[in-house]
């Protein structure tokens, strides 16, 4: 069912609604001047809903005329889909020229009434059938309407909740660009100390015990230091090196390079595409590294006997769209609220980081990155930028 179906329904607009209307139409139609000279006398004499108005006198004659059209085609209908497209176009219009909502309440009820008195002018038949009518189509009118201002309102809470997310990004990025650069020069130079001493226990003794705390130590620098490359990987992400390339390929590439993984778990990773090809402009190795994170918490994420999908389709709404999905637990509430909060993580050892890079690395390329998630399953969404050749 349609939104315009399920409001329809909700306010009980049918078949013998728009017949009323219909019948309604040659009698009232000769006053819809009226009608409209009185709603802009009446939207002028406000000042905030005024302000819309930027176009002097000949904006407010064109207006005049699309609320006669309006009312006009609001009576003889079809209230079909395409009907409610060309509302929606209006709905789009007044959140764009930024008429306050409230005036679309007010300003509704001003037409309302003066059809209200001209159905009590005019004695039309039947008038309660057809007061109904009017009533239930300025309430279809008003759904369709207010529609555009509450996706305008999540539109701008998502976008201030990413700007947050985008400057709480950039605090910690220089906060750990510091802690890295004054870690990874002593972390370096005891690095050149150790492996000195290794060379001089060697040529002093021959006897693997003394040398074995000092292997023990180099792993442990070892891990410190893809600990701090992974820092680095997040405070100072490298400058995108984009063009044309094959996200398909790419795809198979990291599959292939996780299958071991998965095969010891026990789990099914499995590759959906919509054709042969799907070309992106992109960064090769930083959707690699994307991908190459999901799939792992996907693995993660499910238990012997579990699957993992990666599914690439072509450009869908503008973009190309990556999708890696897997049928483990779902994600907790409390932990998707803050699952791209650098240093963030439920994982014993885990650095927080993995989906911090991988927020970070879709930003770089103009993406964008959902996530889904529920009892059955997780569904992370990327969409990056088609190649501009398709």
């Amino acid at each position: 069912m349609t939104f315009f179906d399920e409001i329809k329904t909700y306010v009980g607009f049918a078949d013998a609604d728009a017949d009323a209307l219909a019948a309604l139409r040659p009698l009232v139609s000769p006053r819809f001047a009226s009608f409209s000279e009185h709603f802009y006398e009446v939207i002028l004499r406000h000042p905030r809903a005024a302000a819309a108005i930027t176009g002097g006198d000949a904006q407010v004659d064109r207006l005049k005329q699309s609320l006669v059209t309006w009312m006009e085609t609001g009576l003889a209908g079809p209230h079909d889909e395409a009907f409610y497209e060309r509302r929606e176009r209006i709905g789009r219009m007044h959140v764009a020229i930024g008429l306050p909502q409230e005036f679309m309440f007010t300003a509704m009820n001003v037409v309302r009434l003066d059809f209200q008195h001209a159905l009590d002018e005019l004695a039309a038949p039947d008038a309660r059938a057809t007061r109904d009518a009017i009533d239930k189509l300025f309430d279809l009118e008003l759904a369709i309407m207010l529609r555009h201002y509450q996706r305008d309102s999540e539109a701008k809470l998502v976008q201030r909740e990413r700007n947050v997310l985008a400057d709480r990004f950039i605090a910690m990025q220089t906060l750990t660009a510091g802690l890295a650069h004054e870690v990874r020069n002593p972390l370096n130079a005891a690095n050149l100390q150790l492996e000195l001493l290794e060379r001089r226990l060697r040529r002093a003794v021959d006897d693997d015990r003394l040398l074995e705390p000092a292997r023990l130590v180099h792993h442990e620098i070892q891990r410190l230091t893809q600990l701090l490359n992974e820092f680095l990987d997040f405070a100072r992400p490298a400058e995108l090196v984009a063009n044309d390339h094959d996200l398909v390929a790419i795809a198979r590439h990291v599959i292939e390079l996780e299958r071991p993984i998965a095969d010891a778990r026990g789990v099914t990773v499995e590759l959906h595409v919509t054709a042969d090809r799907v070309l992106a402009w992109i960064d090769p190795t930083r959707i690699g590294q994307i991908l190459i994170n999901l799939i792992e918490n996907a693995l993660e994420a499910v238990g012997t006997g579990g699957r993992v999908e990666l599914r690439i389709a072509g450009a869908i709404g503008g973009g190309v769209v990556l999708t890696v999905a897997d049928n483990g637990g779902g994600i907790p509430p409390d932990v998707l609220a803050r699952i791209y909060e650098p240093f963030f993580s439920t994982k014993e050892g885990g650095t927080g980081l993995g989906m911090a890079i991988v927020h970070s690395l879709v930003e770089l390329h103009g993406g964008t990155i959902d996530v889904t998630t529920g009892p059955t399953g997780t569904e992370v969404t990327v969409r990056v930028p088609p190649a501009p050749s398709t």
